[in-house]
């Protein structure tokens, strides 16, 4: 009886030693073909083990790597850098943490991309006794996935350069159109043409208003944030919003008390606000209702990763419709510059993508949550202003528009036309005017004895900047006032899109109007 249960055992030990080797031949021709890079390291960071894969990479067989330290083996030797990297990698396994990094390889056939792990093996008893290194080559997914990525970045350039060229041959087409028809009117002796001017400003203005919208995109507006009220600003809104959303919208106002004041440029949150509402009530051509609303709302440290934004404290400002709602990949493109699902000729596709960029210029965050059919919400965070609760708002400018016709301003210009136009516009407002075609120019006629009430000065110019002019001017006539001018912003007086305190700017184009204003708002601060 003894003899046939040890026969047993022994025939239950043989399968059993059997199974272990036809599992062991198993895996051991899935680690050798396995299309990955796989090894593996005892506890203190010494290869014992690599798969046909890895060692084919780099032309060597398991005797030439067997028992050298990871960070020593010729996979990491040729890239600069990475042995160090490479022992880090194992001090942090050994403490029983994972890894896990992309980098680039420099080996014997090119270099290649790795998405590389390394974990720790560990005993029954909870003991790291050992690492599984392992790596995928992405080399070929990452080359594609740029290629695709340069694919959609000139079919979004496609699209960009499409939308300006098509809105601004159009109104390039009415300011050209209006000006032959008053140069013939004139021609012939006829006096009634304010309608051709009429037609050539506007024209004019809507082309303005395109540029300042891409420049919203693009994040190179000049921003002036300041502690904005967003309750009040909301209900300051509430007459304009209702007639621009008609009467078959019914407009709702959800103001959330104790409301954190928002720090950010007033007239470029008004702009956004007024673009949300105008989107929502298209969004319900047979009616429907709209809610703005307002929070407090706090971003926490997942949500910021997740979406790129820092955490922290945010007013919102929230649009709901109760419209059509949108799709994901509508979504997903909504905030593409000239992308609209509205039919021909209403919409340019520029309203959202403003939104996005002055968000994101004001270091906040925008989302849209929609189900088609259901209505969309789009939510603006904004950050909160920390500084004292009294702060002031900004301040209305003063006086009146035209010079007293004593006060004296310098227009430095490099651009000829431009400066014949600012020279010619001030002196129909009463300024006294003298003209520069660029810094040097300009300083002449001060090392000359002459004194200027106001520098009205380009920025981008030749010789010396705007800025590096007024620096120089200012310190020579302390009582001169400054106002620069530009059609671009990434300059020296904004920084990260944000003005300089103190610092006034006149964006180009601008009109008489704009010019009387700003110049004596800054004549009289």
């Amino acid at each position: 009886m003894a003899q046939l249960e040890l026969r047993r055992a022994v025939a239950d030990l043989a399968t059993r030693t059997e199974t272990l080797r036809a599992q062991e031949s198993r895996l051991r021709t899935v680690f050798e073909t396995i299309y990955q890079f796989q090894g593996l390291l005892t506890r203190d960071g010494r290869l014992i083990d690599a798969n046909a894969v890895s060692l084919k990479a780099i032309g060597c067989t398991e005797a030439d790597v067997s028992g050298l330290p990871y960070c020593d083996t010729p996979w990491f030797l040729g890239t600069p850098g990475m042995r160090e990297r490479v022992q880090g990698w194992v001090a942090q396994v050994a403490a029983g943490q994972d890894v896990r990094e992309e980098f680039d390889l420099n080996l014997p056939g090119g270099t290649r991309t790795f998405d590389f792990a390394m974990r720790p093996v560990r005993s029954t008893d909870g003991t790291v006794v050992g690492m599984v290194p392992e790596a995928v080559d992405v080399t070929e997914r990452r080359s594609a996935e740029a290629q695709l990525r340069q694919s959609q970045k000139m079919e979004a350039v496609g699209q960009l350069t499409g939308g300006i060229a098509h809105d601004f041959n159009n109104m390039l087409a009415v300011i050209v159109g209006s000006l032959n028809l008053l140069q013939r009117r004139l021609a012939k002796g006829e006096t009634d043409v304010s309608r051709y001017v009429d037609a050539a400003l506007d024209g004019a203005d809507r082309a303005a208003a395109l540029t300042h919208r891409l420049l919203a995109f693009s994040r190179l507006q000049p921003l002036d944030p300041v502690p904005v009220d967003a309750n009040r600003m909301v209900t300051d809104m509430s007459d304009l919003l209702a007639r621009t959303l008609g009467e078959t919208v019914r407009m709702e106002t959800v103001l959330s008390a104790g409301l954190w004041k928002a720090h950010a440029d007033p007239s470029q949150l008004e702009n956004a606000i007024l673009n949300l509402c105008v989107n929502a009530r298209d969004a319900m051509p047979d009616g429907g209702r709209l809610t703005v609303e307002t929070a407090n709302a706090h971003i926490d440290g997942a949500y910021g990763r997740e979406n790129a934004v820092e955490p922290g404290q945010y007013v919102l400002v929230a649009v709901s419709d109760t419209g059509t709602g949108m799709s994901p990949e509508v979504v997903a493109r909504a905030f593409d510059p000239f992308f609209t699902t509205k039919g021909v000729g209403k919409g340019t596709g520029l309203g959202l993508s403003q939104v996005f960029g002055f968000v994101r210029q004001s270091n906040g965050h925008v989302k849209i949550y929609s189900e088609p059919g259901r209505g969309t919400t789009l939510k603006v965070y904004l950050p909160r202003f920390h500084g004292p609760e009294g702060a002031p708002d900004e301040a209305e400018p003063s006086g009146t528009p035209n010079g007293s016709g004593a006060e004296t301003v310098l227009v430095v210009e490099d651009d000829e036309r431009m400066r014949a136009c600012s020279v010619e516009s001030l002196r129909e407002l009463g300024y006294v005017v003298s003209e520069a075609g660029g810094g040097a120019e300009a300083l002449r006629l001060v090392e000359g004895g002459r004194t200027f009430s106001l520098l009205f000065t380009d920025i981008v110019m030749p010789e010396l900047t705007g800025r590096e002019l007024a620096d120089r001017m200012v310190a020579m006539l302390p009582g001169m006032r400054v106002l620069y001018t530009t059609g671009y912003t990434r300059n020296a007086v904004v920084h990260n899109g944000v003005l300089d305190a103190g610092t006034h700017l006149l964006p180009k184009p601008f009109g008489m109007d704009q010019l009387a204003e700003m110049v004596r708002t800054v004549l009289d601060s």
